[in-house]
């Protein structure tokens, strides 16, 4: 899935609600932000492997909240089913 894609996908912003997508098996992809604090998106990280959701990497919080239709930044988003 690419970013344009994320922009008419039903889906999840943020850290909590696509680590919350991810363990109930909802979330089809994750996206995260390069800039992102790592502290913040490791964990995150380590759970999608576990359950085995594919990551895509996105340069900027700014550019992954823009293709979510927010105004502000995003570390995380989620395609979701």
């Amino acid at each position: 899935m690419t970013l344009e894609a994320l922009k008419t996908a039903k889906r999840v912003i943020g850290i909590k609600q696509v680590a919350k997508a991810v363990k109930r098996e909802a979330a089809t992809e994750v996206f995260i932000a390069d800039d992102a604090d790592a502290k913040v998106v490791e964990p995150l990280e380590t759970l999608c492997t576990e359950q085995n959701v594919p990551v895509s990497r996105v340069s900027s919080m700014k550019e992954l909240g823009t293709a979510c239709n927010i105004e502000v930044g995003a570390a995380a988003a989620a395609a979701i089913k």
